[in-house]
């Protein structure tokens, strides 16, 4: 209970971890209304003891039942939980299976722990978020402050507007009298006196105007300089990070928020300025003369802000992605549409429908006039966009969704002769506007961080090895579009964290100390711990392989790699260590590191050195299917299967059992016939991608499974729809061998042609010749 109540308390962005640490996995409601009990009980011990997961299976299940007792009893069952849904996926999903239950509750409740201490570890340093938060907190007072200030300026200016008409009415209306009774001239003294007064106090409360209107800008500036030099530059920091994998948040909320306030205080304080000017019924004096003065160096301090605050106001929210790649922002292939996101933060209803986008490419680039070789490309048609046509929010966005690029040849102008390759060469967008509103016009631009345009799908890899590159060196000067002319190194702090998001955008899971230990001893040979841009993706390419890694866990692994089954990176020394005192059977998941393009592999006791399995093996069969099903060949043709503990000791059907699809009560498909499966087997102790495999019968009691394994190997051997007839035969007959099949049946190579007719000409005829002939093919 203690444990995940403080899990609630955390932040956004680990509760989303919590989140997918259960996904597909358990319902985190079910985690939410049990906390108490499953925080109670022994999960670790339940995952290797049968009885134990049965004993605590059954307790979720009670608990359940007294809390829906409860709820009906208290007559809030409406108002409460799903009891009787959770209690039915309970049932459904654990009942014949309880060590699943508790293998999955124990893995979550670590990984919970793990996020915990995580955060834990976060606010001792000085956490991030929370100074994250309290610099929002203070930006949301200041703002806040902002508009009570002109709030109180419009409710002066409304006062002033007031004695402005009074005076003016006063003055209209005594001229007229004086005009029409020449007696009142007398009284034309005390009138004048009494506007005097009235044009005096006029002057005195527009100079305290014009103050407060100072102090609102002398607040806005700071404020003005915080979001466009600090606030925006560590969004965009964290937008770039986030391309390349890292878990930051880019969201844009609390950006538009303080644009938008500061931008109609501003707009706001022009407008009070304004009505300031056109109020001109006070006579000339030297007061006047100087409010006049005054105005307009404020009116120029106002436009200062509101134009320096516009003009970064326009960003890419979403960088541009192509569909194919949706892991892999930046990458552009010619002939590809791809898609972009434009926001201008500052959301006034006065902005909408005003401002209208254009991209362009390669803008203001020098590399497109001194580079010799440096590729042009254009977009295949002009588009330009109108901020807020189909935002559903009422937001000042668009998308450009249909963009395409094509490459512009024969252009090879330059001085300097490019050494570039084509997955090095850096390109940008950017996205032009002209703004005009109340006599400012102002040319806005927003760019794209530098993109990589390849023109074919076996460049993606080293494009990324760019891409990742450019944005971990590049932070401070994102468009330094020359980079790789003489790349400078990383470091392997930089380049671990990188690497390791890699792994959990593919796989949810990051790599850890251990793993990326042996990746420093494969890519680190530097004493300064630095990566040369050669020795990663050049000349000797260990990003190849990790890349092949990479696309080996997305495809066929991602279950295996988020569960942590797969130790992944570790070499054979530190196998065949850790395995050393581990009993018979124990074995692990590793990588390969002969593979360049990404293969995994299984090592067991008393052998280090498995055979890999490739993307090829792994597409026909999955890695829980080849370690279920896999066995040695031994002595006299027995045999057994070397894999029965996950390291460090978890039994095999307990981590992989909910991944198999080959089990014995998927023998017979819904036609009636047997499904052709495939397993492995050797006469060495390595997992090659092996033929079939028959299997061992020698200790097997001779019930109706074996006569169905005896079926589905005539069924492997010939692939002819007459000896389909001949299975069909056996199995419809199969009482009447029962007597027969005690012989034990051998494995055997392959019929020949000649034996496969014999076969056929009495596949009529009666079981008992046909068993026979089985037999005889069995020991030829």
């Amino acid at each position: 209970m203690a444990q995940w109540q403080d899990l609630l308390r955390l932040d956004a962005t680990l509760q989303a971890r919590v989140s997918q640490l259960y996904e597909g996995k358990f319902p985190r409601e079910i985690r939410h209304y049990l906390c108490v009990l499953i925080e109670s009980l022994d999960w670790d011990l339940a995952a290797g003891d049968e009885n134990a997961a049965s004993t605590y299976f059954h307790a979720l299940l009670e608990d359940l039942q007294e809390q829906w007792i409860r709820s009906v009893q208290e007559n809030i069952l409406l108002q409460g939980p799903d009891y009787t849904g959770m209690k039915d996926y309970l049932l459904k999903n654990f009942k014949y299976k309880p060590l699943n239950l508790a293998v999955i509750l124990s893995e979550c409740l670590k990984e919970e722990q793990k996020i915990k201490a995580s955060a834990s570890e976060v606010q001792a340093c000085g956490s991030p978020d929370m100074d994250q938060k309290w610099k929002w907190k203070d930006m949301d007072n200041k703002i806040n402050e902002l508009k009570r200030l002109i709030m109180e300026v419009k409710k002066e200016m409304k006062s002033l507007e007031i004695l402005n008409d009074s005076l003016d009415f006063i003055q209209k209306t005594w001229q007229n009298k004086v005009e029409q009774d020449i007696g009142l001239a007398q009284s034309h003294a005390v009138v004048e006196e009494e506007c005097r007064k009235r044009t005096s106090f006029i002057i005195q409360t527009k100079q305290v105007l014009l103050q407060e209107i100072v102090n609102i800008l002398n607040l806005a500036q700071p404020i003005v300089a915080t979001l466009t030099e600090v606030e925006l530059p560590e969004w965009r920091l964290r937008q770039q990070l986030a391309c390349i994998g890292s878990p930051a948040d880019t969201c844009l909320d609390h950006l538009q928020k303080w644009f938008t306030a500061v931008a109609e205080v501003l707009l706001r304080v022009r407008e009070q300025l304004q009505k300031l000017k056109e109020q001109n019924n006070t006579p000339d004096s030297t007061d006047a003369s100087n409010l006049l003065g005054l105005m307009a160096v404020i009116e120029n301090q106002t436009l200062s802000l509101f134009t320096q605050l516009l003009a970064n106001a326009l960003v890419v929210e979403k960088q541009p992605i192509m569909l194919s790649l949706p892991q892999r922002p930046l990458i552009l292939r010619t002939g590809v549409r791809f898609s972009v996101r434009v926001r201008f933060l500052a959301n006034l209803p006065e902005f909408k429908c005003l401002l209208k986008v254009k991209p362009v490419f390669d803008k203001d680039v020098e590399e497109v006039k001194t580079v010799k070789w440096f590729r042009h490309f254009d977009f295949n048609r002009d588009e330009c966009k109108v901020l807020d046509v189909d935002s559903p929010n009422g937001d000042l966005v668009t998308e450009f969704g249909h963009m395409c690029l094509k490459e512009i040849k024969g252009r090879t102008k330059g001085s300097i002769e490019s050494r570039l390759a084509v997955t090095e060469e850096l390109h940008i967008i950017t996205f032009v506007t002209q703004f005009r509103h109340v006599g400012l016009e102002l040319n806005i631009e927003a760019s794209t961080l530098p993109v990589v345009v390849i023109s074919a799908t076996t460049q993606v890899s080293s494009a990324w090895a760019s891409i990742m590159w450019n944005n971990m060196l590049s932070t401070g000067d994102s468009r330094n579009l020359q980079l790789f002319m003489d790349p400078p190194p990383l470091t392997w702090e930089q380049l671990s964290q990188v690497l390791s998001w890699q792994f959990l955008c593919t796989g949810k899971r990051e790599l850890d100390e251990n793993q990326l230990s042996v990746l420093r001893d494969k890519i680190v040979d530097d004493p300064d711990d630095l990566v040369h841009w050669s020795k990663f993706s050049k000349n000797e390419n260990a990003w190849l392989w990790i890349d092949g890694i990479l696309h080996l866990i997305k495809k066929h692994l991602v279950d295996l790699w988020r569960d942590g089954s797969i130790m992944g990176f570790i070499s054979r020394e530190r196998t065949a260590e850790l395995l050393k005192e581990k009993r018979t059977g124990t074995f692990l998941l590793r990588f390969s590191e002969s593979k360049t393009n990404g293969a995994i592999s299984f090592s067991w006791v008393d052998n280090s050195n498995g055979d890999p399995y490739t993307k090829d093996e792994l597409e026909k069969t999955s890695l829980p299917d080849y370690i279920n099903t896999y066995s040695l060949r031994g002595r006299k043709s027995r045999h057994t299967n070397p894999l029965l503990y996950l390291y460090p000791d978890i039994p095999k059907d307990t981590a992989f059992g909910h991944y198999f699809t080959n089990t014995a009560e998927k023998v017979l498909g819904g036609d009636g016939y047997v499904p052709r499966k495939r397993g492995d087997f050797s006469d060495n102790p390595t997992p090659p991608p092996s033929p079939p495999r028959e299997p061992n019968t020698d200790d097997m009691e001779m019930d109706e499974e074996p006569k169905l394994e005896s079926h589905k190997v005539i069924q492997k051997l010939f692939a002819d729809s007459s000896i389909y007839r001949l299975m069909d035969i056996l199995l419809k007959k199969r009482h009447q061998l029962q007597p027969a099949l005690s012989i034990p049946v051998a494995p055997f190579e392959c019929a020949s042609e000649r034996i496969k007719n014999i076969v056929l000409c009495v596949c009529n005829d009666s079981p008992k010749i046909l068993l026979n002939v089985y037999i005889v093919l069995s020991y030829k």
